[in-house]
């Protein structure tokens, strides 16, 4: 039976960081909104997932709720030093210096912490500003109409709202349910990832790690990245290779040794492989303009330069910003193009994102003739040009200049 509570202004169908930056940044304006999540409270997630938050997006969350940026720096870390190698030779190394995670007036660069921790930073500020959870709740279909949106439960209640944001993974009911469609395509090579705990009594230096063709994994690339408490090892697979030989666990422990100390055997905490999707969705909002997409609803990237989730929070603030603006519009055509606007700009990053991490995929793949042939000869130029080491380093994140104008401002 439905009850009062069952008609919102905004549904946040999604618990996840996305889905509760949504929701902080609804509470900043005032408007009342409740999440809804597929998940038990308290669920464990698998692997660490994102583990990056780029200075932006601690910025963003810090104007989102004070203090929120500052804890999640405060509670990652920052590694002071990258290096990239080239068949076993070093071509670029920089050192960060020391760096203060602790400073209480300026944000780090980034940080690098666990997902589940990430998310449980941004649902405690959730808590704090009264946000309000329905957990256990899959979501299986959204009606949108001119005045608003229905969004019916796997256990068949349903929700009312004037407006959904869309925060509900790459699966998405409520982007399918809407009719739209995701556009792009899938990555041919398979990357594994592996989650390492750290040994906290004689840890690893601080150092983001990335090898091209590493000497003793049979020319696969291989990147070591550090995380509070642990390290993430990615293994890009050649084209003849079986997965299902590198992620069993027995398979992991032969291969591992090879890159890391022996002892990280026993330190493995999940194992999984990808095949990439380089996907956006052909619209970012219905027909209706009653429901805004955010995150891997949104958009799914390979992983380099850490684009999903510093995707998905601009994704989230924009579309809270784009229905603050229609909740106040004058007119049906002012509420449509507040919607539209918000709906346009995050897709316009999002085709931006997909494009840079397509531009990254490109240099990482060993089977293209032209780009083996420039790292080969950048790499033995590094020594009398320096630039081209950095070109190297800067390869696996694709391009580092921004997305388009914001057309809306935070």
């Amino acid at each position: 039976m439905n009850h009062p509570k069952n008609k919102q202004t905004v549904l946040v169908v999604g618990g996840g960081p996305v889905g509760l930056t949504a929701a902080l940044a609804l509470r900043q304006k005032g408007i009342s909104c409740i999440v809804l999540e597929a998940n038990s409270y308290g669920a464990p997630s698998p692997g660490s997932r994102a583990i990056f938050l780029h200075n932006a997006s601690l910025d963003l969350l810090e104007k989102t709720a004070p203090a929120l940026g500052f804890t999640l720096a405060r509670n990652g870390i920052v590694w002071p030093i990258k290096r990239t190698l080239y068949k076993g030779k070093e071509v670029y190394k920089r050192n960060y210096g020391i760096t203060n995670t602790n400073d209480s007036k300026k944000l780090p660069p980034f940080t690098a912490l666990h997902q589940n921790e990430i998310e449980d930073h941004i649902y405690n500020a959730c808590v704090e500003a009264e946000v309000e959870f329905v957990w256990d709740t899959p979501v299986k279909e959204c009606r949108t109409s001119k005045d608003g949106v229905q969004v019916i439960t796997e256990e068949g209640e349903t929700w009312e709202a004037d407006y959904v944001i869309g925060a509900d993974g790459g699966r998405s009911a409520i982007r399918k349910s809407t009719g739209i469609q995701f556009e792009g395509p899938r990555t041919a090579d398979t990357f594994l990832v592996v989650d390492i705990k750290e040994d906290e009594e004689n840890p690893l230096p601080l150092e983001r790690i990335f090898h091209y063709q590493h000497p003793a994994m049979g020319g696969r690339n291989v990147m070591h990245v550090p995380f509070k408490g642990g390290w993430r090892v990615d293994l890009q697979l050649l084209e003849e290779d079986d997965p299902d030989d590198f992620t069993e666990i027995e398979g992991v422990k032969k291969w591992l040794p090879q890159v890391m100390d022996p002892k990280y055997t026993e330190r493995i905490t999940w194992v999984s492989s990808y095949r990439f999707h380089q996907v956006v969705a052909d619209s970012f909002t219905d027909e209706n303009r009653r429901v805004l997409l955010a995150g891997e609803a949104a958009h799914l990237f390979a992983p380099f330069g850490a684009r999903g989730l510093n995707s998905g929070v601009p994704d989230a603030i924009i579309a809270a910003n784009g229905i603050d603006k229609a909740l106040h519009s004058g007119s049906a055509e002012e509420r449509e193009k507040a919607i539209d606007d918000a709906a346009i700009e995050r897709r316009i990053a999002a085709k931006w994102n997909r494009d840079g991490s397509t531009t990254a995929l490109h240099h990482l793949q060993g089977n293209a003739p032209e780009m083996n042939l420039k790292r080969e000869v950048a790499a033995s130029l590094t020594s009398i040009a320096p630039k081209l080491g950095r070109w190297l380093d800067e390869g696996p994140y694709g391009p580092k200049f921004g997305p388009p104008e914001l057309t809306t401002k935070y």
